[in-house]
Order: C-alpha cells, then structure tokens, then sequence
C-alpha cells in the first residue's frame, strides 16, 4: 500500500489518540455486573458479524454496516468505558479475520496500516459519543425521559460524524478528493440509512430495558435493513458494471477504438479538473464518459465500421446513437443525472451538431467536455480510412475546431492538458 507520508502520519495520529482512549478507559472502567458481561460478549459476537458482512460501498470507498448500532446501543447500555473495549474488540478481531494473511498488492505492512486506521477510527468514533453521554451527565441511558432520546441522537450524530470524517480525511490524505465534498455527499446519499440505524439503536436500548434477551428481537429490523441494503447497493454495483462492459464490447466491434470509452473519460476528467469545476461535476463526467457511445449498439456494423464516408441514410441512422443513449440510462438512478449530456454528446458550439441543434452554453457543460475529449481521442487514433494524427496534428485542428465544434473554453482547457503532458 503506497499511502503519502501525510496519510501515514494521520494513521499513525489515530493509533495514538485511540490507545489514549482505552488506557483512560481502563482507569475508569467500573466492575461490570453478570448482565453487562453477558451483553458485553452478545455485541462482541454482533459487532464481528456486522462487520466481517459489511456492505462494501465502490463508488465511496469504505464500507457501512449495521456495527453502527451496535456500538452506540452498547455505549447506551454498558457506558463510556466499557463501550471503548466494547468496540476495540469487535472492530479488532473482525479485521484480524479480514485481513490476516491477505496481502494482495497491498503487502504486510499494508495490511496494518490498514487494520490500525479501521481499528482507531471506530474506538475514536465511541471515544467522542462517550464524550456526549458524560457531558449529559449520564453514564449510561435507559430512554425513560424524552431528554433521553435527544442525548441518545446527539451521541449517535457525534460516533456517525467522527467515523465519516475519519474515513473521509484518510481518503483526501491518500489523494482519493476533497473532504468536505465526500463527506456531504456521504451524509446526503445515506442519510435514511443512517436515520435508521440510528432507530435501531434507540430501540435495541428500549428493549434492554426490559431485560438482556429481549434486545434479540430489535436485532430482526436491523438485520432486513442490512440485507436489503447490501442488495440494493449490489444491484446498482452490477447495473453499472454491465453497462460499462456493454460500452466495452461495442468499442471492441471496432479494433481501432478498443478502449475509447475508458480513453474519453479520462481525458475529460482531466479537462475538468483543469478547468476547477466541483468534484461533483467531475464525477458525473466520468460516469458520462464511460457509457456515452452505449446508444451504439442499434447502429449496424456496416455502418458503423463503414471505411469511408457515410452517405445520408446512414448518417441519419449514425444520428440517432446520442438518443438512444440517452434512452437506455435514463431510467436508472445512478445515470439518470448524466442522460441529458450523453443525448447532447454531438452538439457543437456554433449549432451544427446533432441531435437538436443546440448551441454555445445551452448544450450542458458535461455534454461540452466530453465531445472535446471524444474528438481528440478520435483524431488520435487509428482508422480505418486513415491513420492516427500526431499530438501537434491534432492540437492544429483542435485549434481550428475552437468556436466551431467545440467550446473555446473547453478546447483552450483540453489543450493545457496535452501541452503539460507532452512536457
């Protein structure tokens, strides 16, 4: 694992705070009664099973799972001190079985990095709910007064916000974007999973309070929540991966282009970031990018892999790839924000492209980048009715293109990025 020196050192900070934490917690530990200790060890044995089946997130990077409530339930339920040990234990051993002796590219020194962050983060993330619950003058809460619930959100708001700030500082750190964008899209995409977790914690506590066994049955909502969570986030995974393999495979019908999807939405990430759009943007240009010639697949290979020039019925077929593109992801949650720039992918500047004939700043930005970065990579490549233009070939008639095809502001941007990559 090739982590910056700044992302090491965050670890390294972590590790040190948290083993404050548990020795501060040690000297304040009182001695549990026989129904703590059999809690302590069902949450130990909870807290491993919702982590070691964590739902892994892609397009995030970390992963979210039930072990949420757990931990604050356990922090209502046994306390500041005993939750910190409660959670060291759970989120250790779980990891010990994650990771131990899967090296993968990321070696053994990896592995611990790895396993010390995850482990540091949710002892810190306990650390500062306890904080809330001590401040409240409470050790522990039983919800018997309404006081009680607000105490119990603001502790499990303190343990959600800690763990996405940690989670989201060491992937700024390893250059993974900026934090306060991945930590508000976060908050804003799982905010109902979060409200639910947290429902699920307030009744795991309620239940308690009846006696130890009853918190078996709060565990049957929360397990459905993660179920159906796990598959939802699965089902979306899978939706995209097939059609960016789809995208693949129609670049495939043609050697010439075997990866220009991938190609295009590379070099318009990087236009993106030249031109400091938001990383929200950002990460709809590259979702964009990677399916934008999808429509492709109704047009006939004796079209589409025609050595020569198109004549007119076969342009008006060729003309119809953008909608059908659009058509095709519309209906599907993770890139029905982007369909409006796939259809108006072939716009130009001055009006002259296709579908509708849109001009200047009324075809989307998105939709602007993505044709400077598709023409470049066009000109770039091999033919079947020529051969590839070199990169000064192609910056002449980039230039020449500017005001025409393409948007003079994303054409002077696409060429400060070939002009820094040549150097």
């Amino acid at each position: 694992m090739n982590l910056p020196i700044k992302a090491r050192l965050f670890v390294v900070l972590l590790v040190l705070l948290s083993s404050l934490a548990l020795v501060h917690a040690g000297f304040t530990i009182t001695a549990p009664t026989s129904g703590q200790l059999a809690l302590f060890g069902i949450f130990v044995v909870l807290g491993i099973l919702s982590e070691v089946y964590a739902t892994w997130i892609p397009a995030y990077g970390w992963e979210i799972s039930s072990s949420i409530a757990i931990n604050v339930a356990g922090l209502f339920m046994l306390g500041p001190a005993l939750s910190i040990y409660l959670v060291f234990l759970s989120s250790l051993i779980s990891e010990l079985m994650l990771r131990w002796g899967r090296k993968d590219e990321k070696g053994q020194l990896g592995v611990v990095i790895l396993v010390a962050f995850n482990v540091s983060q949710m002892v810190l993330s306990i650390t500062v709910a306890g904080l809330v619950l001590t401040y409240s003058g409470h050790n522990v809460l039983s919800l018997q007064y309404p006081i009680d619930y607000m105490w119990a959100v603001l502790a499990f708001l303190a343990y959600s916000l800690t763990n996405l700030s940690l989670v989201r500082g060491i992937v700024s750190f390893a250059g993974g974007g900026g934090f306060f964008y991945g930590l508000w899209k976060s908050i804003r995409e799982f905010l109902l999973q979060y409200v639910v977790l947290c429902a699920s914690a307030l009744l795991l506590t309620v239940l308690y309070s009846i006696s130890v066994w009853h918190v078996f049955l709060g565990l049957v909502p929360l397990i459905l929540v993660h179920v159906s969570f796990r598959s939802y986030l699965q089902l979306q995974t899978e939706a995209r991966k097939t059609f960016e393999k789809i995208s693949r495979i129609l670049d495939e019908r043609d050697h010439y282009t075997a990866v220009h999807s991938t190609s295009v939405a590379e070099l318009a990430v990087k236009i993106a970031q030249e031109m400091d759009l938001p990383e929200s943007e950002i990460e709809k240009i590259d979702v964009a990018a990677k399916v934008h010639d999808i429509g492709k697949i109704a047009v006939p290979d004796a079209i589409l892999l025609k050595p020569g020039k198109l004549d007119d019925a076969e342009w008006k077929v060729m003309k119809k790839h953008p909608v059908i593109s659009a058509e095709l992801i519309e209906g599907l949650s993770i890139y029905s924000h982007v369909a409006d720039a796939v259809r108006h992918e072939h716009e130009h500047w001055d009006g002259s492209g296709y579908p509708d004939g849109l001009e200047g700043k009324d075809i989307p930005l998105i939709a602007r980048i993505i044709t400077a970065a598709d023409v470049y990579d066009a000109l770039s490549t091999d033919r079947p009715y020529r051969k590839a233009f070199s990169r000064e070939e192609s910056l002449e008639i980039l230039k020449k293109m500017r005001g025409k095809e393409l948007d003079p502001e994303v054409a002077d941007a696409l060429e400060r990025v070939l002009t820094s990559e040549e150097g």
